[in-house]
């Protein structure tokens, strides 16, 4: 039965990656045209929210998402969320339907096919350097100028797997803080039971995610940052908990 296990496993994660790269190889001209201008990145992020759930279907996961605010169309949003899972990059593409951009972390580039693009097309940052940390502030501010919003997973990488929810660093709240733009908290609540970064792991199945209420942020000075980060990831950890019950 282990045996079984092992293999089912095996085989999920080798699927996972064939559902990544097989929409990426088919619509690969129509991808690049989409990039060479910053303008059209709303289509390119239509196309990626139809890769998103391809691989969510796909993968034999069923999400719902539960809102207890909807994003106005037009406006820019902070989005954050908890991080456990290769999935949350989807999840959040389905889950929003206004143009964001994803802040992450720069080893992702490094990824056969999914990496060409998501270096032309996210705010990448290696965490170890204060001089790229600066710059994401600045390519972020571009990108808000230019309408549209910005997604951070705020603990800065995945948890280790005992810790519910990791703390939060200070930037995507500073950012916010700065553009007086709201905060969108979302709690994915099943991505690490079914398709966490342990590799003999999980299985198809339900993925709930519940988008906030949002936090405003007009008025707030840089003071206020901690205060805002803390009220973030009490939002978050809360609901997690009463998933968990």
């Amino acid at each position: 039965m282990k045996v079984l296990k092992y293999l089912f496993w095996i085989v999920y994660r080798i699927w996972f990656y064939i559902l990544v790269a097989l929409p990426i190889l088919v619509l690969f001209p129509i991808l690049l045209i989409s990039i060479s201008k910053e303008s059209w990145y709303p289509f390119f992020f239509k196309l990626a929210r139809g890769w998103a759930k391809f691989i969510l279907i796909g993968m034999g996961f069923r999400y719902s998402i539960e809102r207890e605010q909807v994003p106005e169309k037009g406006k820019s949003y902070m989005f954050i969320a908890n991080h456990t899972s290769m999935a949350d990059i989807m999840l959040m593409l389905v889950a929003v339907k206004n143009p964001f951009v994803f802040v992450g972390k720069k080893e992702l580039a490094k990824i056969p096919l999914f990496g060409f693009f998501y270096k032309r097309t996210c705010i990448l940052v290696d965490r170890s350097s204060a001089k790229s940390r600066q710059a994401v502030f600045l390519r972020a501010q571009r990108r808000l100028k230019q309408g549209l919003s910005i997604c951070i997973f705020p603990e800065g990488g995945v948890p280790e797997e005992h810790i519910i929810l990791d703390e939060f660093k200070d930037g995507a709240f500073r950012l916010a803080i700065n553009h007086q733009i709201p905060i969108v908290p979302l709690t994915f609540a099943d991505n690490k039971k079914r398709f966490s970064y342990t590799f003999f792991s999980g299985g198809p199945g339900r993925m709930r995610a519940k988008i906030h209420k949002f936090i405003p942020t007009e008025g707030l000075a840089i003071d206020d940052t901690r205060n805002l980060n803390e009220s973030s990831r009490t939002i978050i950890l809360s609901q997690l908990q009463h998933y968990s019950k």
